[in-house]
């Protein structure tokens, strides 16, 4: 059995950060940093320099996975509604991203795929048509 080699690309972690993410994102990262020095610096290059880059999964994909993935914990309004934007920028539509919810109701329940829904439609007005 081959073992993929861990990637690590620091740089290449901040450059799809900046892709991938918005200002809201940065300013909380901005106030992680103050608060746990170093921290940002690992979550950005493990995640968006490491887990991101590697093959199999579109960005389309990995979006879908994570939104799929913050309704079913529960209790991360914050990044939920920074993904339905990211979701957005990176060409989901505004119907898609809803679907995503509804989709996930018989497997995650109906309350938390309600309180998902209720972070999407905020975000998505917020966002703007």
């Amino acid at each position: 059995m081959m073992i993929n080699a861990a990637r690590l690309d620091r740089d290449e972690g901040y450059r799809l950060l900046e892709v991938l993410q918005d200002e809201t994102t940065r300013q909380g990262l901005r106030g992680i940093e103050e608060t746990a020095p170093g921290f940002t610096d690992w979550i950005v290059t493990a995640l968006f320099g490491g887990t991101y880059l590697r093959e199999g999964l579109s960005l389309r994909d990995r979006q879908v996975a994570n939104l799929a993935a913050l309704v079913a914990v529960g209790g991360v309004d914050p990044q939920l509604a920074g993904h339905v934007r990211t979701s957005l920028r990176i060409g989901m539509t505004r119907e898609q991203v809803i679907e995503v919810f509804v989709h996930l109701a018989p497997y995650v329940g109906v309350p938390k795929a309600l309180a998902g829904l209720r972070v999407a439609a905020t975000t998505l007005a917020e966002v703007g048509p």
